[in-house]
């Protein structure tokens, strides 16, 4: 997968995340007995993230293509985690991209600022992952 050089990169377990500033890639990777689709995102993940992500707000979820095959989007907002030096908080587009292959979903979240120009560059980032 492509991520943008030089950002920071963190690892704990099967989550992988790249940061730089105000916008981050994070990649975790799960067993999955089935694959994801628009009604599991709606019934199971949005619950489970309006409880653990601040300000979770404006859910949308749908069928997309990417180069990897078939996945499903959900876009929302949500604030930031406060910066550890200036404590300041940004709200955020993210982006979260459900791959899914022989039982291995691989989620890809995508996050910036709202109103950031971040379309292409995350197209790129989505497009670029593939199946090892």
């Amino acid at each position: 997968m492509k991520v943008p050089e030089g950002w920071a990169r963190t690892a704990h377990g099967p989550v992988t995340e790249f940061r730089d500033k105000l916008n981050s890639i994070r990649i975790s990777a799960v067993s999955a007995s089935s694959a994801p689709t628009a009604d599991s995102v709606k019934t199971d993940v949005i619950p489970q993230l309006k409880r653990q992500v601040p300000k979770f707000s404006s859910p949308k979820v749908s069928a997309v293509s990417r180069h990897a095959g078939p996945v499903v989007l959900l876009t929302y907002k949500a604030d930031s985690a406060a910066d550890p030096v200036t404590g300041k908080v940004v709200r955020d587009a993210v982006e979260r991209y459900a791959f899914y292959r022989q039982g291995h979903e691989v989620d890809l979240t995508l996050s910036g600022p709202v109103n950031a120009d971040n379309v292409d560059p995350w197209r790129i980032v989505s497009d670029s992952y593939a199946w090892k």
